[in-house]
């Protein structure tokens, strides 16, 4: 994006921000990714860093990269979320395997059958929540549920894993600073308690 120029000729200027909407780990199944991620780079001599536990997350919709803060779209998507109404839902990840999306940066990526039905549910509802927010743009057709572990160069073949499962009970809305490894959480939606 860097090589493009804007209408007046001007180089466009590089992204620093990113924003989505994602479930993040419970920090017992965030430890246990991070100790998988661990185990998975020594045994196939991977060299990538694992995501740190703090950020590891579920995206459920990007909302796009921009160079600044794009008021508008966080409103939008805000209103959006706060019109969601769920349930707490379990989770389940029982593969690990690689994205081949990069040639030398894949995400190497926990993965689930029946285990994430509940996530693919949530993110149809918030995407249907997004429409009518309007903010269809940003809702694709194909969703693959998954938490990335770790980059690495080297491609893997999907392989089980002992699983890692969580409740979902909230959803968030974050501000990624680009290059900078940092989330900034800009709202948090809780999903109701199933007793």
């Amino acid at each position: 994006m860097s090589n493009q120029s804007d209408l007046f000729g001007a180089p466009a200027k590089r992204p620093t921000d990113r924003f989505f909407l994602g479930t993040f780990l419970t920090p017992e199944a965030a430890v246990q990714a991070t100790q998988l991620a661990q185990r998975l780079r020594g045994e196939l001599g991977l060299k990538g860093a694992p995501v740190a536990p703090g950020r590891l997350h579920s995206t459920l919709f990007h909302l796009g990269d921009y160079d600044g803060v794009p008021g508008h779209i966080l409103e939008a998507a805000q209103a959006a979320a706060a019109a969601v109404s769920a349930d707490a839902f379990p989770v389940t990840f029982d593969r690990v395997g690689s994205f081949d999306t990069r040639s030398q940066n894949r995400p190497l990526v926990m993965l689930g059958g029946e285990g994430v039905a509940g996530l693919v549910d949530f993110q149809q509802a918030l995407g249907d929540a997004l429409k009518r927010a309007g903010l269809a743009r940003f809702v694709k057709t194909q969703f693959t549920p998954h938490v990335t572990l770790l980059y690495d160069g080297r491609l893997v073949a999907e392989q089980p894993i002992e699983p890692v499962s969580w409740t979902v009970r909230e959803f968030v809305l974050v501000h990624s600073l680009l290059r900078q490894t940092q989330h900034v959480p800009l709202g948090r939606w809780p999903l109701r308690e199933v007793s």
